[in-house]
């Protein structure tokens, strides 16, 4: 073998020269990361809003043991337990062999997906089509969510309490929904709006129907027919949907990108993509960890993480104050010894939009989970700013286990920027660093990722559990 020169060694040695992963992995992870992604489409194609996401991680959690946490329980080394927050968020957790006063091992992220809700008065005629308004939620760019086929997933509470589940467009011979969009041949004025203006908030209304109802002659027979179907399928009327929670969200399965098939296209990779990989690599343990492992998985952050089911919310706090009580643990103790991997997504660097990006520090598809040491905007308003012994931390993980990792920021400094729950974990006084997968299209109706990041994202998680 030729020796290395002096000046190889030095490279070697000194400079941050990272590869393309698939140029480093071998055969045995190659298949792993593709088999890993499999179980991760069908989360998605399961969970297109957050109660789907919910619903799925408990029966996949319950497969595994899981039980739910009472308060009050007596909790022994290696007992696995969830809490479910109203249907929209849950926690789950790993009973460790060290107490709980030595801290846990927290990923925490988001269920929720940029989307259109349902006004809470939606349905309406005009020029005999009727219509669902709607109100989007979350950082969408409004002219993507046009001429795309689109489902409705959601629920209804009705006055007597019980709870009715309203799917349509997420089965076979479904029919499904869209929102109609101006043709050329008229757009010539739409066309000169600012890219942002071009399609209204108010302009986001679902086409849902086009029948008037035979034989009646009054006003609003499409509105009536479309009704009449709802209420023949789910019992509702009118007036109960001022308690309904309807989402109108894209209509597509995950599917693989590209002919080498290395890619996933879908709809709320941001943040389902890092939920699953918190959950599988729960699952997944096969031993009793040696600190008690956590995965949070919250509702709202695409809105600030305000309400009752968001990161902000005392129910995560309430989760691990049981846990803590087991145990005689006061719960701020076990918190200042905790670590957390906030387990949100960043972006990929995108070579067809350049000027944006700050390319010596932002992701690249392939290279691995983004480690971003903060996040917010501009001068990093609402970023937690991991300390440096944080990151070392977090590098060490990994390194020792082979996990491929690069750091990233969203963008450039002045171009926008964004939050995760990071400060969230870090105001309650955990140490906290945002780790995740980089996103292609990010916030659209069809975000890309690749299955490599995916399953380094996965195997990070899990390397923290098992620390």
């Amino acid at each position: 073998m030729e020796e290395k020169t002096t000046a190889q060694q030095l490279r070697e040695r000194l400079l941050n020269e990272r590869k393309n992963g698939w140029d480093v992995v071998g055969e045995a992870t190659e298949q792993a990361i593709f088999d890993y992604s499999e179980g991760y489409k069908a989360f998605l194609d399961r969970g297109k809003t957050e109660r789907g996401c919910v619903a799925y991680a408990v029966e996949l959690a319950q497969e595994m043991g899981f039980i739910p946490l009472e308060r009050g329980m007596i909790l022994e080394p290696g007992m696995k337990v969830y809490r479910v927050n109203r249907d929209r968020a849950i926690n789950l957790a790993v009973v460790g062999s060290m107490p709980l006063s030595r801290g846990t091992s927290i990923a925490a992220a988001h269920i929720d997906s940029p989307r259109l809700d349902l006004k809470p008065v939606p349905l309406y005629e005009d020029s005999e089509l009727a219509f669902l308004k709607t109100h989007y939620y979350g950082g969408l760019r409004k002219y993507q969510w046009v001429a795309i086929p689109l489902e409705l997933q959601g629920v209804v509470a009705m006055k007597d309490g019980s709870v009715i589940q309203v799917s349509v467009g997420g089965q076979p011979g479904d029919p499904l929904f869209v929102i109609d969009d101006l043709l050329p041949h008229l757009g010539a004025e739409q066309s000169k709006r600012p890219l942002g203006e071009a399609i209204p908030g108010e302009s986001l209304n679902i086409l849902v129907g086009s029948r008037p109802l035979r034989g009646d002659e009054g006003a609003d027979r499409v509105k009536l027919s479309v009704l009449n179907l709802l209420n023949q399928k789910y019992g509702i009327t009118e007036a109960d949907f001022a308690s309904a929670e309807i989402e109108a969200v894209p209509a597509f399965h995950a599917v693989d990108i590209g002919f080498d098939r290395t890619l996933i296209g879908a709809y709320g990779h941001d943040d389902r993509v890092c939920a699953y990989a918190g959950l599988k690599a729960l699952l997944d343990l096969s031993v009793t960890p040696r600190r008690t492992t956590v995965c949070v998985l919250a509702d709202k952050e695409e809105i600030g993480s305000d309400g009752v089911s968001g990161m902000q919310s005392h129910f995560f706090e309430t989760f691990m104050e049981d846990l803590c009580a087991s145990q005689s643990v006061p719960l701020w103790a076990c918190l200042e010894n905790s670590f957390c991997l906030s387990a949100d997504v960043t972006a990929a660097y995108d070579p067809n939009f350049p000027e944006v990006y700050e390319k010596n520090n932002s992701a690249r598809v392939n290279y691995g989970v983004g480690l971003c040491k903060y996040t917010g905007s501009r001068g990093k308003s609402g970023a937690s700013d991991a300390g440096a012994e944080a990151v070392a931390y977090v590098r060490r993980l990994l390194d020792d286990r082979d996990i491929l990792w690069q750091m990233a920021e969203l963008g450039k400094i002045d171009a926008g920027g964004g939050g995760t729950v990071a400060c969230y974990m870090a105001n309650r006084n955990i140490d906290t660093l945002d780790a995740g997968v980089p996103v292609l299209s990010m916030h659209s109706p069809f975000e890309i990722v690749s299955k490599l990041d995916c399953y380094m994202t996965y195997a990070a998680c899990r390397a923290l559990y098992e620390s």
